[in-house]
């Protein structure tokens, strides 16, 4: 950690660093330091852990090209990965990000990055700025009680939740690098001392709902503004022409509809976040921070993704409510800088996106031709209420039923072809025939759809993965695990890489 007589003239080197000849980043490496201009108020200068053994575990190469960091050597790749060496032209020391935040509903002004920081800022090639952000980096002034670590348990399940949410279409965090890192840590809900891991993720952006609460308790309503007007130029350009209070209901307008969108995609993945926290929802939209986090083995409401989570108020068929009533928490704050009445109206873009969302969801992950909005609304609750009811595998249902009536044949040899045959499903049947496609013909002859069972990612198979890491080191699981995902995600085509 920084003390803070240093902090303010540190925070003013970390905004660009030293460019290191020697390092071969591709043209398409563009640093794009913008967030530590935005001074002190915001975040804390911090240095990184030294860690006594660094292992990759995690490259991930198809996201390093997109920023021009695919030439690095794995001796490169170490040095900025794992022991936080400055990428060229970027920041010169990691920052902690300041901010406050509802933890199930009570706030919490104690918080801020605890065991992260962000580390530098690029440009992909689709021109979009991204950050590099880690877990498990160490000590900040933030950690409270905490060592600032994360295991290396927590750092495989990051892993196999972003890559299998990216495949499924879910606007994700990736899991940019994962090093085991040799220490022994404790902890009170895994056996210990279990082994320890630092991970980087490449996220859109990391102001979080909670960044902006921050403020508004100390009242600081130019702060506001100035972090307003940070993300109207990184990220909505759309919002730069506006005056301050119109800026800051363009905001939410903006945020609530990407929040909608990522509430639905979560729904039609079967994802349960698990800590709907508004210091883990951005003002992009975006996915991440992947703790307590469970796919649906079946559909059920009421599944919830974290032990601690006794009241269910994050559960699988809360999760539209949870992040309504945390955009309801940004809005309190942006109402120190605008009037309530746009903000109210702004709020209102959340339940129309979140259907619209869902329908659109749904159809891509099927692959069927939408139709009259309504009417594809009835057909996407009727499917709802079937999957509940008939307790049908969540996964084997969309493998199974890929294109429609082109898969009738395969439906009717699946394992649960039993569930199909009954008149609960007839009315179900019939949507998906009227929404079938003819086009599929080479999707559906691929290898994938040629298996009897899906991809899938519920828990036993993460703990087998685990599992096997545990006791024998034993990696080939989790890598067979991520060709499945990326053969997954190669043949739907739904990942999502832009807003």
């Amino acid at each position: 950690m920084i003390d803070g007589v240093t902090a303010s003239r540190l925070m003013t080197q970390a905004i660009c660093g030293p460019t290191f000849a020697s390092m071969p980043v591709s043209d398409r490496y563009a640093a794009a330091p913008v967030f530590a201009r935005l001074g002190p108020e915001f975040a804390d200068p911090v240095r990184p852990a030294a860690f006594p053994q660094c292992i990759l575990r995690r490259r991930n190469q198809d996201w390093a090209a997109h920023v021009g960091l695919d030439a690095l050597t794995d001796a490169e790749w170490e040095a900025h990965f794992a022991r936080f060496e400055p990428l060229p032209g970027n920041m010169t020391m990691p920052l902690a990000m300041r901010y406050h935040g509802h933890q199930f509903r009570t706030y919490n002004p104690d918080i801020g990055d605890g065991r992260g920081f962000l580390f530098a800022q690029v440009r992909d090639d689709a021109g979009r700025l991204l950050d590099l952000g880690t877990k498990g980096s160490g000590q900040t002034p933030y950690s409270r009680f905490g060592d600032g670590r994360l295991t290396l348990k927590g750092g495989v399940r990051e892993v196999l939740a972003a890559e299998m949410l990216e495949a499924l279409g879910v606007y994700t965090s990736k899991a940019f690098s994962l090093f085991e890192t040799g220490e022994a840590l404790v902890r009170g809900d895994e056996p210990s001392p279990t082994r320890s891991s630092v991970l980087v993720r490449l996220s859109h952006s990391h102001i979080r709902f909670g960044s902006f609460q921050r403020l508004a308790f100390f009242e600081r309503a130019d702060l506001i503004n100035t972090l307003i007007e940070h993300c109207a130029e990184a990220y909505f350009p759309e919002l730069k022409g506006l005056n301050a209070e119109a800026r800051a209901a363009g905001l939410l307008e903006r945020t609530a509809r990407e929040a909608g969108r990522l509430a639905a995609s979560w729904m039609a993945a079967g994802f349960v976040h698990g800590v709907l926290n508004t210091d883990n929802l951005t003002v992009t939209g975006e996915s991440f921070d992947y703790g307590p986090w469970r796919f649906l083995p079946v559909s059920d409401p009421s599944f919830t993704a974290a032990y601690f989570d006794e009241t269910g108020l994050y559960c699988f068929g809360r999760q539209p409510e949870a992040v309504s009533w945390a955009l309801a928490q940004l809005g309190s704050a942006l109402s120190l800088v605008s009037p309530v009445a746009p903000l109210e109206a702004a709020l209102a873009q959340f339940a129309p996106a979140y259907q619209e969302g869902l329908r659109r969801a749904m159809f891509a992950r099927l692959k069927l031709e939408p139709g009259d909005r309504h009417d594809d609304l009835v057909f996407v609750q009727a499917l709802f209420d079937w999957l509940t009811q008939s307790r049908a595998g969540w996964d084997q249902f969309f493998h199974d039923w890929i294109g429609g009536e082109a898969s009738a044949t395969r439906a009717a040899e699946s394992p649960q072809a039993e569930l199909y045959r009954g008149a609960a499903f007839a009315a179900v049947r019939s949507g998906i025939a009227a929404r079938s496609r003819s086009d599929l013909g080479p999707l559906l002859e691929k290898p994938l759809l040629q298996r009897p069972t899906p991809v899938s990612m519920v828990i036993g198979e993460v703990e087998r993965v685990w599992a096997a890491i545990a006791e024998r080191d034993d990696w080939s699981p989790f890598e067979a695990k991520l060709a499945d995902i990326r053969e997954m995600r190669d043949a739907l085509g739904l990942a999502v890489t832009d807003l």
